[in-house]
């Protein structure tokens, strides 16, 4: 059996399929929907809509039907992505300047599902305030502006631009005995709340979203299940109201840097292979950055000479592979950054302040401070 024969019948004997690489992101699912789509660049039943100013991407994306939902693998309905890869660069001026445009794109969002602008919320932070990383839904409702109970106790004191908002966190199944949704079903049936706003941690297929993307959809939430720990879910159908979820990706999997680090690899032999010119003069010893290697274009023939039948799968492919090994031995394991301390306090400050704004016609970027801690 020559060479070619034998990495195709190693091909067909690889069983890939059962493998789903794990996103939370709609934004993720539509890239690798329009992957499967021959170069078409569109998904059916999907329509997206895509922005960019001052390092920030805006994505809107609608699933319309059931077959653009089984095609990304998400509900259909509205999903809004920013993407600011400069987040984790710590700048407190851009983290500012992403609240106020989140602020002004959840307006925009709540208009869309026609939300009131005097319509009663409650806001649910997901998640165990124990583990940093599966902190942020604690962290946002401590930095949430709540005034149901003043339109409840002293309405005559309430000012125009504020609404009635309240606000738990309800903690997880493991240290309240309780699960979420039967918390969240109890308050929502004596509050009687318009809308209900979610906010969780996310899991993502990629280490540069991590931290930097921050999802809002109206097709509600299931809590953990980024990490495969499914509860019973939050959404219209099982609270019969609008349930609006925010999240940020904290966490990937090992399968996911396994990857990634297979790539960089990849890149960076074909790099040294071509005798790139250094980028950066100043660096000797001509180190390439992320979008340098990301950018770089290998074919599948250079793949195979560099890793055999490896360098020949598709991104899926390898991620599933990956899995595949992983998996069995119990060594794919959820990660997150060693920052997470500052990036949690710094996300879900941004959050908090955003919907702080967008909420109350009253808060503005100027003045939330002076309303919240």
């Amino acid at each position: 059996m020559g060479v070619d024969e034998q990495s195709q019948g190693n091909q067909k004997d690889l069983n890939l399929g059962s493998f789903p690489v794990r996103t939370d992101l709609a934004r993720e699912a539509h890239d690798m929907a329009v992957q499967t789509q021959d170069g078409k660049g569109e998904v059916p039943g999907v329509h997206m809509e895509e922005s960019e100013q001052d390092g920030m991407t805006t994505s809107w994306i609608r699933i319309e039907d059931d077959q653009g939902g089984q095609a990304l693998g998400k509900t259909p309905g509205l999903y809004l992505t920013l993407e600011v890869p400069g987040l984790r660069s710590k700048d407190s001026q851009l983290q500012r300047n992403v609240s106020a445009h989140f602020s002004n794109e959840f307006k925009s969002f709540l208009n869309k599902i026609d939300v009131e602008p005097n319509a009663r919320i409650l806001i649910v932070g997901l998640g165990n305030q124990n583990v940093t990383a599966d902190a942020l839904g604690p962290f946002v409702v401590e930095h949430t502006m709540v005034t149901r109970h003043l339109f409840e106790l002293l309405p005559e004191q309430v000012a125009d631009g504020y609404r009635p908002v309240a606000a738990i966190s309800p903690g997880v199944l493991g240290t309240t005995g309780m699960e979420t949704s039967e918390i969240i079903f109890g308050v929502v049936e004596k509050t009687r709340p318009d809308a209900v706003i979610a906010i969780d941690s996310l899991a993502s297929r990629a280490l540069n979203r991590v931290y930097t993307t921050i999802q809002v959809t109206d097709t509600g939430i299931n809590p953990g299940s980024g990490v495969g720990n499914k509860r019973k879910a939050l959404n219209q159908q099982t609270l019969g109201i609008p349930v609006i979820a925010i999240g940020i990706p904290t966490v990937v999997d090992a399968a996911t840097i396994s990857y990634d680090t297979v790539e960089f690899v990849l890149s960076h032999l074909h790099r040294e292979m071509n005798q790139v010119r250094p980028t950066n003069p100043l660096d000797p010893l001509n180190r390439p950055d992320v979008k340098e290697l990301q950018s770089q274009d290998i074919s599948p023939q250079m793949g195979e000479k560099m890793m055999g039948i490896v360098g020949t799968l598709d991104s899926d492919e390898k991620r599933r592979l990956i899995e595949e090994v992983l998996d069995p031995l119990g060594q794919n394991l959820i990660v997150t950054p060693k920052e997470v301390d500052t990036f949690i306090g710094d996300m879900g400050k941004l959050i908090a302040d955003g919907l702080n704004c967008a909420l109350h016609e009253a808060v503005t970027p100027e003045n939330v401070s002076a309303h919240v801690n």
